[in-house]
């Protein structure tokens, strides 16, 4: 009965407190478990207030985890976070099953992070088709290798600022060949920061990069209206692209270091979960350009023609949505 009652609150207090949010997160809902020494697990759920409306998703844990105390709820401008403690009995949590529920109603996703006793971390990507998972006995590189290419891609496909940037950058580079440059040193630069911030090498606070990366947009956005304007003198950003795109990717990196810092890294495959993260990332920011340049293709001949406002218009979005980005997560900095 303690069980059903602290899932219920959990679930009725992160759906009734979901509402407007910042920079996004790497999934819409964390389930963390930290086994504690003694055999209890310490259970955090946090939710982004960034919802669909009605959603209503709470933790599963095994029937032998018994709460052996009443739900904590902390809320943040960002998400709202329930806790408790419970104890899973002698077996401990290697093999049992831990999930969210509501995936597949709601339709979003949820990340599950485990650290086990021994010092062992699980991470893994919960969804409609897989909305739960088993500990296993031991990790596997293979294992890891896809959990973190499936984090990164995710991270990308739901960063819709990052994406902005990218769709800017092909917007800005002419030429195919340009276009490769300029996007595979933006791959670098975010690559190289997003490294050194996951090991440890360089640390920032999230809140004035957040900023930064949209002050790039918004750069960006300006550079393409002069252009747009007939200003026909060719800043660095036109003459060289790929250059400024490898600095303002030092940035996004940083960004991205933020969202994996919400999972971590597994202690004993922190290469492969490094790898497979930045290899998600840029699976998801090819698929992106290649879609924005067969968007491209297949509108040219309707737009051929087209008033010189429309074809600023997508231009003019990018501006204001970046200059927005920048007032807004100014003033939650204050």
């Amino acid at each position: 009965m303690i069980r059903a009652r602290t899932l219920a609150a959990a679930a009725c207090a992160i759906s009734l407190s979901t509402g407007s949010a910042g920079a996004h997160p790497l999934a819409p809902a964390l389930l963390s478990i930290d086994e504690q020494p003694d055999g209890a697990i310490a259970v955090s759920f946090k939710m982004s207030r960034q919802q669909p409306a009605g959603a209503e998703i709470a933790p599963e844990l095994p029937e032998a985890c018994a709460p052996s105390e009443r739900p904590r709820v902390e809320e943040d401008a960002q998400s709202v976070t329930v806790r408790w403690t419970a104890r899973c009995g002698a077996a401990g949590i290697v093999g049992a099953r831990f999930g969210v529920r509501g995936l597949a109603e709601t339709g979003t996703n949820a990340l599950v992070r485990v650290a086990l006793a021994d010092g062992r971390r699980v991470q893994a990507v919960l969804h409609a088709g897989a909305p739960s998972l088993v500990i296993p006995e031991r990790a596997s590189a293979l294992g890891t290798f896809r959990d973190y290419l499936r984090l990164g891609a995710l991270h990308i496909g739901t960063g819709f600022d990052h994406l902005l940037f990218v769709f800017g950058l092909v917007l800005l580079a002419r030429g195919t060949r340009l276009l490769l440059w300029t996007v595979t040193a933006f791959t670098a630069g975010h690559s190289v920061t997003l490294s050194l911030a996951a090991l440890g090498v360089v640390r920032f606070p999230t809140a004035p990069i957040e900023v930064a990366i949209a002050a790039t947009i918004l750069v960006l956005a300006l550079e393409l209206a002069r252009t747009r304007d007939g200003l026909t003198h060719e800043s660095l950003l036109r003459r060289r692209p790929w250059v400024v795109a490898f600095a303002f990717g030092l940035l996004h990196g940083l960004g991205f270091a933020g969202a994996l810092a919400q999972v971590g890294l597994p202690q004993e495959e922190i290469p492969v979960a490094l790898f497979s993260f930045n290899v998600g990332i840029e699976l998801g920011q090819v698929t992106f350009v290649l879609l924005v340049l067969a968007l491209r293709r297949a509108l040219a001949p309707a737009l051929a023609g087209a008033p010189a406002w429309l074809a600023r218009a997508p231009i003019t979005a990018m501006g204001s949505l970046a200059f927005y980005w920048c007032l807004d997560r100014a003033a939650k900095m204050l």
